[in-house]
Parts: C-alpha cells; structure tokens; sequence
C-alpha cells in the first residue's frame, strides 16, 4: 500500500518548530482520533498512537512527532521546512504564496515527500509572512 498526499495551513510564526507545535495543538483540538484528553508529546510516547499513525494516520500535521533542520537528511517520520534552494526551484522570488504552493504542488514542481514525511514552508501575502503550507505523506 501506498501513503495519502495531504496538505494543511498552519499560522505563521518566526519559529517554524513552535509554529508547527501550534498547528498540531490546532489539529488535535479539531479531532482528537479516539485519543481524548492528550497533548501531542503524551500521544507521541504512547504505542497505540503509533500503531495508529503507521497503519494510516491522520493525514496532518499530526502524523509527524517533530521538526527536523531543514538541510536534515533523516527520512523518518519528521517535518522537515525547504532550504531556500528548494524554495527557489518553484518560486524564484523565495517569497511564495498560497497560490503559488498549491499550483506548485498540483503541478509536480513541487513533490510530496516520501511516506512517513512532511515537508513546510513560509507563505507570504503582500510581501509579508502570512501563513506556514505543510504537506506530507501517511504511512500507510
């Protein structure tokens, strides 16, 4: 079997590691997947939610325990931010916005990562950093 492509918009913040904190605490609190009660790091310590996570996930931010440095070559189960390089393969203004990520994904110049993985990035309005776009892959 092969994993589920997802996307998710998550509010910006300077940190990327606690912007992505803030969008899994979003999303846990929107749908707790039969795991009431529990913060993202109680769940990520708990077996049955890893047993849950990958034999399919959530198809979220959730699917992810933590972020990794963006030039980090771990292929686990991680969030990953693009190095600029990356960025600039698909926006060569380094400054993307919605529109521009979601056509970049729809078109394949921007990819999925493989399963198990998540990938963000900044998007920008007006010039300015608006939102965090996270895609990814389930497990299963």
């Amino acid at each position: 079997m092969g994993g589920d492509c997802w996307t998710h918009t998550g509010p910006y913040e300077p940190d990327l590691a606690a912007a992505f904190r803030r969008a899994q605490e979003e999303q846990l609190s929107e749908d707790d997947h039969g795991f009431p009660g529990r913060t993202v790091e109680e769940l990520w310590r708990d077996p049955e939610w890893h047993e849950y996570i990958f034999t399919g996930g959530t198809a979220t931010v959730l699917d992810q325990p933590e972020m990794i440095d963006a030039t980090d070559s771990d292929d686990g189960p991680f969030m990953r931010p693009l190095t600029d390089e990356e960025i600039r393969a698909w926006a060569p203004d380094g400054r993307p916005t919605y529109d521009d990520w979601d056509a970049a994904l729809d078109s394949g110049r921007l990819d999925f990562p493989d399963r198990s993985q998540g990938r963000c990035t900044v998007l920008y309005a007006d010039g300015e950093p608006a939102r965090i776009g996270y895609w990814g892959v389930t497990s299963d």
